[in-house]
């Protein structure tokens, strides 16, 4: 069987979900291949994936023709089902949908392809998001729908045990936008390293995603909270070098923070957890699935800064507690979110459809 994911740039979430999901399939018996309409800095983890760069019809009807592809599997944009029809594909669709931000827009933006979805989508599915859930109950009832939890392997991305860093790291993964809630995070990072002065912040990302508007007023606020000196910003480091990273953080006594507004299922958590790197995060919906709080994780209320705080200098000084959601955080990935599981549930929605 001949499957294709569809999705706008390989970056982020969805490329490492795409790549992973890939090879798990390979491992089935599947053939999956990836299409993205532009280049992004996740290219570098490709590997010996089939992967096609292009916005362009008539080399995209050329891919689909040779690729003679059963399923179509689409992340977000649900625009390219008519699209692909014009060029001549017959095979099915299924809609995908990671995260779309607030839940305001998801509800509009779903509400809005609800034609087009009705008229070629076979399927439906969420990486056990509530609220896409919800959604996709209230709007589409009648079409068959999927939630089950995306696909990690951490047999091969996990913990390495690697030389000791000097201070604790509080680390952060993300756009430079807003539902990424950065701000609350420099907030964060400030108030505990106020009480302790020896904590040093990273953060991750892709700087060809940011807004302009958000970057400029992300350089002022590092300059209002005084925090040059202890920040390193890094950008599009491959994927497999942070699982020395992850390891290095938990290791340090830090831990990464997830201060997202609304979240899919965000795999820097997962790469985190399976790397021993303690995880704070908001109750952003999506993270559900992999943080239990004081057994797999910590969550604090989205805008308590106070409250975050507090989650995370029980981290850094309860030793007890922080091994013990260390040791279940790994192992929870682990049964969880195994390629087998993946390939098996995703197999059986094939079936259906």
């Amino acid at each position: 069987m001949n499957i294709l994911f569809v999705y706008y740039i390989p970056s982020g979430g969805v490329e490492t979900l795409n790549r992973q999901r890939c090879l798990a399939l390979r491992e089935a018996g599947i053939n999956a291949h990836c299409l993205y309409y532009q280049w992004g800095a996740g290219m570098q983890n490709a590997g010996d994936l089939p992967i096609f760069v292009t916005s362009n019809d008539i080399t995209i009807k050329q891919i689909l023709d040779a690729g003679k592809y059963d399923v179509v599997i689409v992340t977000t944009d649900h625009q390219t089902f008519p699209r692909f029809r014009m060029m001549g594909y017959r095979g099915k669709f299924i809609l995908e949908i990671q995260g779309y931000g607030p839940q305001r827009v998801a509800w509009e933006k779903l509400t809005e392809a609800a034609p087009i979805i009705n008229s070629h989508v076979s399927g439906l599915l969420n990486p056990k998001t509530p609220h896409i859930s919800t959604i996709f109950q209230t709007l589409y009832p009648h079409i068959p729908q999927f939630q089950f939890n995306n696909c990690f392997d951490a047999s091969s991305f996990t913990y390495q045990s690697l030389p000791k860093l000097p201070n604790p790291v509080i680390a952060w993964i993300g756009r430079i936008e807003d539902n990424k809630n950065w701000r609350e995070f420099l907030q964060v990072g400030a108030s505990i390293a106020a009480i302790r002065p020896e904590v040093q912040l990273w953060m991750f990302e892709d700087p060809s995603l940011a807004n302009p508007v958000e970057r400029e007023a992300f350089t002022q606020m590092i300059g209002t909270l005084n925090l040059s000196n202890r920040l390193t910003i890094r950008a599009n480091v491959p994927n497999a070098e942070m699982q020395q990273v992850f390891s290095k953080i938990g290791d340090s006594g830090g831990m990464l923070i997830s201060t997202s507004k609304v979240e899919g299922a965000p795999y820097g958590i997962l790469e985190a957890m399976s790397c021993r790197c303690p995880v704070l995060s908001t109750s952003s919906d999506g993270v559900s699935s992999s943080i239990y709080h004081n057994e797999t994780g910590k969550f604090y209320s989205l805008g308590n800064i106070e409250h975050a705080v507090k989650e995370a200098l029980e981290l850094m000084y309860h030793v007890g507690l922080r091994e013990h959601i260390r040791t279940h955080a790994q192992r929870h990935v682990l049964a969880e979110f195994n390629p087998s599981l993946y390939t098996s549930r995703f197999v059986n929605m094939l079936s259906v459809i």
